[in-house]
Order: C-alpha cells, then structure tokens, then sequence
C-alpha cells in the first residue's frame, strides 16, 4: 500500500508552539484536515503554511464529537487522528505506507511516547500508552464524550499494533498543567447531573494521588512523578468540587 489513502485529523486551539513539528511530520501525508475551535494566536498562518493542510474552522463540540467532525471533512476514508503536541516518528510513517488497507474492520493502535519538560516518563500511568489511532472511519469513530475520548470498538473490530511510537510533549512547561485542570474540570463540571458528599471527593483525590505514585510506580519518575500525581488528585479534587459548587450555588445554607 501507499500513503495515498490516508488522511490525518487534528483539532486545534492556540497550537501555535507545537503544531509546526506535528505538521513536519505529516509531511509525507496526502491531506491533513486541521480543525481549529477558536484560536487566537498564530495556529492559522502555520497550517496554511503546509500544502497538504485543508485549514477550517469551526465550534468545539466536546473532544470526541469534534475529532468526529474533523474526520469527516476528509476526503479519503482511513484516518489517523493525532493531537497538536504529538508528533509521528518518520519509523512510524514507514509502517503506515506499509499498512494493509483491504479490510476497514481493522482499528490500528500506537504507543506514546509522553515527555514532560523534555524527558520520557516511564511510569505515573504514562508508560505503556497504547492508544487507538488509524481507522477507517465507515467502521470506527470516537464516542461522544467532551473529555477522555476514545475510538469505539466494535465486536468485528481486529485490533492491530504498530510497532514504533508517536512522541507526545504532554507538559511543555508547568503551568500547562493548571490550564488543563481549569479546562477540563469546567466541561465536567458543565455536564455534571448530580454531584458528590465532600468527603467522597476527598477519599477519591487521595486514592488518585496513591494510584499513581504508588500503584503506577511513579516515585520512579523522580520529581515528575510527583508533579503527575498530584496533577492527578487536583484534577480529580476540582472535576468533583465543581459539580458541588454548580448545584449549591444558589443554596444560601451551602
């Protein structure tokens, strides 16, 4: 086979410090579709700057519905989604060209490779990452969740592994974190039907602190480890407390 058929869908907002080295390498690709939810910086001028880039800008629908959205603008039918901060490696654009593309029952998955302020992180839950990734998009598509995301599999589905990575520059800098808690934690809280006794919260922030620096081994990772850990139980801590403080704000004895 050939790199012909292959489309690859990105969504986007402020990319602008990474996209570059994500399109570099998607340069061999056919189309890249590039669906942008707002930015504000220079992510536009970079991508027109491609030639196998189709730019178009639209709403953001929650991560999984928008990934959908952007797969659909393609005009070939194999896609391989990829985030703004991911980058393929040239080994894994090799396999690609080499993929067999006869059967659209197949849902490719690939290991990445997560980097926070430049270094591999091992354990923290960040280790083995096998995400699904390449699929045909008559047969596979993202389930409709705004946060968390992931490729639905279907009973037919023949589950395949490519062998190299894609690289993931997870943290750049650390207030990258923060912003992610605020934005994530908000489209939780925005869904949230119902919400949980303090103390709950509490127990679950602890055991998703415990779950990673222990259960995954993050002491491992050093410093980073720690940082990913407590990353975690903030999340966790404030995706809860919002959902509390959505429904008892009006609630004068709360």
């Amino acid at each position: 086979m050939s790199l012909g058929d292959i489309a690859a869908a990105i969504i986007t907002r402020d990319a602008a410090e990474t996209l570059a080295a994500t399109l570099d390498s998607l340069k061999d690709l056919p189309e890249v579709v590039i669906y942008d939810n707002g930015s504000t910086d220079n992510t536009a001028e970079i991508a027109r700057s491609y030639i196998n880039v189709r730019f178009v800008q639209g709403n953001f629908i929650g991560f999984g519905p928008t990934k959908n959205k952007a797969a659909e603008l393609a005009e070939r039918d194999w896609i391989f989604s990829i985030d703004a901060d991911e980058t393929l490696s040239p080994e894994l654009v090799k396999e690609l060209a080499n993929a067999a593309l006869d059967d659209s029952r197949v849902l490719y998955e690939v290991l990445r490779q997560n980097f926070m302020l430049g270094k591999h992180v091992r354990y923290s839950g960040w280790g083995s990452d096998w995400l699904p990734r390449f699929y045909h998009r008559k047969h596979h598509h993202y389930n409709d969740a705004n946060v968390h995301e992931k490729i639905l599999r279907r009973a037919d589905s023949k589950v395949q592994r490519f062998r190299a990575p894609i690289r993931h520059a997870a943290v750049r800098e650390m207030g990258s974190l923060l912003i992610k808690i605020e934005r994530y934690t908000a489209i939780r809280a925005a869904d949230a039907s119902s919400f949980l006794p303090v103390p709950v919260i509490y127990l679950k922030s602890l055991w998703a602190f415990f779950r990673v620096y222990i259960v995954y081994a993050g002491f491992l990772d050093g410093w980073r480890g720690l940082v990913i850990a407590w990353y975690e139980a903030t999340g966790v801590f404030f995706k809860y407390m919002r959902a509390v403080a959505k429904f008892k704000a009006n609630d004068k004895n709360s």
